[in-house]
Order: structure tokens, then sequence, then C-alpha cells
């Protein structure tokens, strides 16, 4: 087992990643102050996972009860929070009582939006399930919901105690979900660490196969990155945007078919490209580059397509709705080199519409 940290002085806390940690109680029972748990699932998790989960808490003296969620990214709204509100005050849960997050991103953003506003606050951990999740969203704070118009535009920042990322949980995950959580892997590589990506030019394969050593490996270098980030920009005032990497691009295209349509990293993956593709055209990176990234995405078994029918237009009125616009102006994050990335509302938007109507043929004609 690995331990990392994520340092936020008083409200810091660890990320412990290795395998079987579900069957380690002392990671996860250190972090439960009180006596009341509401241990939060799907459809799809539960019958596997939360039967073990349970045992420790009770074990352990915890009162528990649960909340199955459906699973799907369609269903992160503020209906199914207000389930998860409903449960705990039928529990007559009290503020010293925690929430548990047992599943993918889904579950976990769900479940700390509940924490963040359930009698103003109560602690919560997450257990996260999904490579996406072990990767990405369960460490930093960012916790919501989606809207019609927008993904995750409603939410709160709210830290965990604790992040159980058990790779051998990874094992029930079907083959789309894991390449998913793949871009957000690739994302670290990109942004901010050369290394990494070279090291996942060899380590490809590998991970498709799911090689426990390279998977732990994976998850603890993006981790790394990611608590790096966060422990430095908290609440994405400066430089944690630069996680947002393809975002802007992704969350057009998750809003655009519907949510659960596209798996949130392909669209991620697809929206890197698109962003790669622009810095490319901006004269800030080679043509090898772009095709060097979409190259990785490919292996990784993942989208480097936007929806065909997508038009620039529509493009532009779903990103106009983005948490990095500021005073009206469109943010993105680019790429000076790979490994080097920049927020920047300073490109041109003639090059960008070039970007927007490239479809397949993005990072592979001359601009």
């Amino acid at each position: 087992m690995e331990t990392l940290h994520v340092d936020l002085g008083n409200r810091g806390y660890p990320i412990f990643i290795g395998e079987n940690l579900l069957e380690k109680p002392e990671c996860l029972i250190p972090f439960i102050t009180g006596n009341q748990v509401l241990v939060v699932s799907n459809t799809t998790v539960a019958p596997l996972y939360l039967e073990k989960v349970i045992k420790n808490l009770t074990d352990a003296g915890k009162q528990v009860i649960t909340h199955i969620l459906p699973d799907g990214e369609q269903f992160k709204t503020l209906e199914q929070v207000e389930g998860i509100f409903t449960s705990l005050l039928k529990g007559r849960f009290n503020r010293d009582c925690s929430i548990a997050a047992l599943g993918g991103g889904v579950v976990g953003d769900m479940s700390g939006f509940a924490a963040a506003c359930y009698q103003r606050g109560v602690d919560f951990v997450q257990i996260p399930t999904t490579l996406l999740s072990q990767v990405d969203s369960s460490v930093g704070g960012k916790t919501g919901v989606n809207h019609a118009l927008g993904k995750n535009m409603i939410g709160a920042f709210k830290q965990p105690k604790v992040v159980l990322a058990d790779v051998g949980v990874l094992d029930t995950l079907n083959a789309r979900e894991f390449s998913a959580g793949l871009a957000e892997i690739i994302k670290y590589g990109l942004i901010r660490d050369n290394h990494f990506i070279v090291w996942l030019e060899t380590n490809i394969e590998k991970m498709m196969m799911r090689d426990k050593a390279v998977v732990a490996e994976a998850v603890s270098r993006s981790c790394r990155n990611k608590a790096e980030v966060v422990a430095a920009d908290e609440f994405e005032t400066d430089q944690r945007a630069l996680l947002n990497l393809g975002h802007t691009f992704g969350h057009a295209i998750e809003t655009s078919e519907g949510y659960g349509s596209w798996l949130h990293g392909e669209a991620v993956a697809t929206g890197m490209l698109m962003a790669a593709d622009l810095s490319w055209r901006s004269g800030w990176i080679s043509q090898e580059d772009v095709l060097r990234v979409r190259r990785l995405l490919l292996r990784a078994g993942l989208p480097v397509v936007p929806p065909v029918h997508m038009t620039p237009a529509q493009f532009l009125e779903l990103m106009a709705v983005d948490k990095k616009v500021q005073a009206g102006k469109l943010r993105l994050v680019l790429l000076k080199a790979l490994g080097d990335a920049v927020i920047t509302a300073d490109f041109s938007w003639e090059l960008l519409q070039q970007t927007l109507a490239a479809g397949s043929s993005l990072g592979q004609v001359s601009p």
C-alpha cells in the first residue's frame, strides 16, 4: 500500500492506494469520528462491495444505513441528491454523522455535495471504484450535480477525510469505463508531467491488460500530480483550472449528446485532442505532438472524433456555459508544449472555428 497526502493544513487527508484495501478497515474507520454513517452507492457497485463496507463499519460499532442511487451520469441531479437528504433525515442523522461514497465519480460527486449541504456540512469519505474516480474525481473536493444547460454547474467544494483507492476493485470494471479513466491519467502527463507521457506511451498496453503493478503506478502518479495542484490552489482561483484540459470541449459534447451517452472520460479525450489541435494551429506545439496525443488516446481505446452532427456554432453556444468563463471571456486550457499547459483567453477565434470544424481530420491537416 502507498500513502499520499493532500496538504491542506488541518483539512489535509491521506490517499491510500493498493490492493485489497476494502479488507483493511484500519484504513477507513479512524477517519469516521461520529457513530452514524450513511453509505451511498449505486445499483451496479452495491451488489459487489457494499456488504464488505457495511461489515467493516458495523464491526467498528457504527450505526449504518444505505442509500442506493441509479447508475449513470444522467442521474447526477438535484432530485437524486434530495433522496440522499431524505435518507439522512429519516435516519435521524446528526451533525456528527459521516457519508461514505462507494462508487464512481457520480456517486462521489453527489455524496460530497450532500455532505457539504446537510446541516451545513458533515464529514464524508471517498471509496472510489472506477479508474476515473480513483485518479481524479475522488481527490480535490469538487462536488456537485449537472443541469440540463451545463455540466457540474451546481456544486460546492467539500474535501473528504480520506480516499481509499483499492485498485483490486478495478477488475470488475468494464473495458469502456476503464478506458474512460485512462483519459484523465493521460491528462496529467499533458498538463504538467512530460516524463509521465513517455511512461504511458511505453506502458499503455500493460495498462489495457490491467497489469496490477502498472495500474497502481499510474494511479499513484496521477494522484500525486492532482494532490500537488490542489494543495497549491484548492478553490481553483488560478492554476487548478489546468486540470480542466479538454473539459470545456468535452462538457459541450456531454451536454449536447445527453448525459451518459458519452462517458465523461470519452468526451474529455476528444476534448484534449481538440485542445491540442488548437494549440498546434496557434503555433505552440508541432503537428507531430498532436499526432502523439492522438495515437496515445487511440491506444487507450478512446474516441478522438467529436459527434459528426455538432456544428461550431453548437459547440460555442455550449462552451459559453463554462466555469472558466470570466468577465464574459471564454478561457481555454491549451498546450505550450506536451507537459506544459496554460490557461488563456488569448487565442484566435478563427483558429478555434477551424478546430471545431475539423471533425475526423483533427490534427491531420495543415492550418
